[in-house]
């Protein structure tokens, strides 16, 4: 987990205002693992013509550092969900890059959502829960993301004798090449943004 800390140089903030435009105002004491992907994109903006018009109004919400194993790990980089899907169109060669500067760590985009209670009905009347705000809809499309630009395309859950449950997801054969090494950075970070387990698996004829 990235601990929070200050810059040197800069304003009082301990960063400067070009890398404080890639993080959301919302993100009031950014931590020096954020910074660093701030000036990373700040960087591509700059190098990249193909990425410059793309990024140029991008923020970053947060990101934490994901132990994976014992000699891995994985970077989460949350965005601005109104910003997700702008990302997305650029997400796989922002992961290749972000990937390079950060010590070849995998990377991955998670949307900010945010899960409203059961009690949300009974607070607001007649106003209903919107059903993307739900623990399950929130966690599905956590699934997603980690996985985007893969399918998944299917789900099972299984009960252990303890009692347990572990959620089965089913990528698309297709891309195994691409993430077949990555199956185990998904199921870490799922676990640590949700506590609940789950294997990726690619579906057997």
């Amino acid at each position: 987990m990235a601990t929070r800390g200050k810059t040197a140089g800069g304003p009082a903030g301990g960063y400067s205002n070009i890398q404080r435009q890639k993080i959301s105002k919302k993100n009031a004491n950014p931590s020096s693992l954020e910074l660093q992907i701030a000036q990373h994109l700040l960087d591509l903006e700059a190098s990249s013509k193909d990425l410059k018009s793309d990024l140029r109004d991008l923020q970053i919400a947060n990101a934490r550092e994901v132990k994976v194993g014992s000699q891995k790990s994985a970077i989460v980089i949350f965005v601005p969900y109104i910003q997700h899907l702008k990302f997305k169109r650029i997400q796989l060669r922002l992961i290749r890059e972000l990937s390079k500067k950060l010590s070849g760590k995998d990377v991955v985009f998670v949307a900010q959502r945010t899960i409203l209670s059961t009690s949300f009905n009974r607070k607001k009347g007649k106003q209903q829960r919107p059903r993307s705000r739900t623990l399950t809809a929130v966690h599905n499309g956590i699934l997603n993301d980690l996985v985007f630009p893969t399918q998944i395309v299917g789900k099972r859950t299984r009960v252990k004798i303890d009692g347990s449950r572990v959620l089965k997801v089913f990528l698309d054969p297709k891309d195994v090449k691409e993430v077949d090494e990555k199956r185990d950075t998904f199921a870490a970070v799922y676990k640590k943004l949700t506590h609940k387990m789950v294997e990726f698996k690619f579906p057997v004829d």
